[in-house]
């Protein structure tokens, strides 16, 4: 699907999907993912059973229709349905969002409302989370998403167009969903949480490389050589040790999940992640995303001139 790529109509249909988003930020209601996470659970009640087939055979009935009707409609609707789902898939808004809601809550001195809105951005419980805590969990959550909500989603347009980011969302909506190493999902969630980490992989190193670029990059190297093969995401470790460093702050440690204490390896290097490094990490994230747009407009331009000079 590289003849997306072939055109200069590439970086403008990114460039307005970006727009839109700036503009009307993530839809509350009716947002295609959101009703694709109901019909998944419909999915889950009626095939779940505990073991590999069962998983295999719900990511196929709930992904393939939607992404052979992805095609499909751009075939007919062209620019426009590109642009749109691109907008869907995106949340560079959002993501800086929630994490100044924690910083605002920060500068009111109200640590009660900081662990509520760190809430809304992680999985892991926050009632009892200190500051430091609070400010760990919202940098590692910009970070990692900086990659899963935007990143990621564009590799995917670039490479594949509308069918290819819409597989991109499903399967990482349905990693969030389905991807737990616990009795309920092990083998349940193991197609979906395989998925992803595949098509996370080579986005995954791209943002850890563009977050390198714009931070301290020598950190940024190191951590990420260092530190993220110990993470237990191959994808996530990459990403935040990278952007850990790129900051020289410190990620990692210990954090409860579903009530179980885990102790997780650190990340990063100098003092550990404060109050102020949370918008660090968003405008980390936002040069990143402009780095990615240059880079994508750049390599139309390159890829057309060489077409019409052949």
């Amino acid at each position: 699907m590289l003849q997306l790529f072939n055109h200069l109509n590439l970086p403008l249909i990114v460039l307005a999907a970006v727009l839109l988003d700036r503009l009307f930020g993530e839809p509350q209601r009716f947002h295609p993912l959101a009703g694709f996470g109901h019909l998944a659970r419909r999915i889950e009640k009626n095939c779940y059973r505990a073991n590999y087939a069962s998983g295999v055979l719900s990511v196929c009935i709930v992904v393939i229709p939607l992404v052979l009707s992805a095609y499909l409609l751009r075939n007919v609707f062209g620019v426009l349905f590109s642009v749109v789902v691109l907008y869907f898939a995106i949340a560079p808004r959002s993501l800086a969002e929630h994490a100044g809601r924690v910083a605002a809550a920060f500068a009111d001195n109200d640590l009660p409302a900081a662990r509520a809105a760190v809430g809304m951005m992680v999985s892991r419980d926050t009632t009892q989370l200190d500051e430091e805590g609070v400010a760990r969990a919202a940098v590692e959550s910009v970070l990692e998403n900086g990659n899963d909500a935007i990143f990621a989603a564009l590799f995917w347009f670039v490479l594949a167009g509308a069918p290819g980011v819409v597989l991109y969302r499903l399967s990482n909506t349905l990693d969030a969903m389905w991807g737990y190493r616990n009795q309920r999902y092990g083998k349940f969630g193991w197609a979906t949480a395989r998925l992803d980490d595949v098509l996370n992989y080579l986005p995954a190193r791209l943002t850890a490389l563009s977050y390198a670029l714009l931070g301290h990059t020598h950190s940024a190297w190191h951590c990420w050589r260092q530190q993220a093969p110990a993470w237990d995401s191959p994808n996530a470790g990459p990403v935040m040790a990278s952007g850990a460093g790129a900051l020289q702050v410190k990620l990692g440690g210990a954090a409860i999940y579903h009530g179980q204490l885990e102790q997780r390896p650190e990340l990063g290097c100098g003092q550990p992640a404060n109050r102020a490094d949370i918008l660090r990490a968003v405008r980390l994230v936002q040069h990143t995303l402009w780095l990615w747009l240059i880079a994508i407009s750049l390599a139309a331009l390159l890829i057309e001139g060489f077409k019409h000079g052949a």
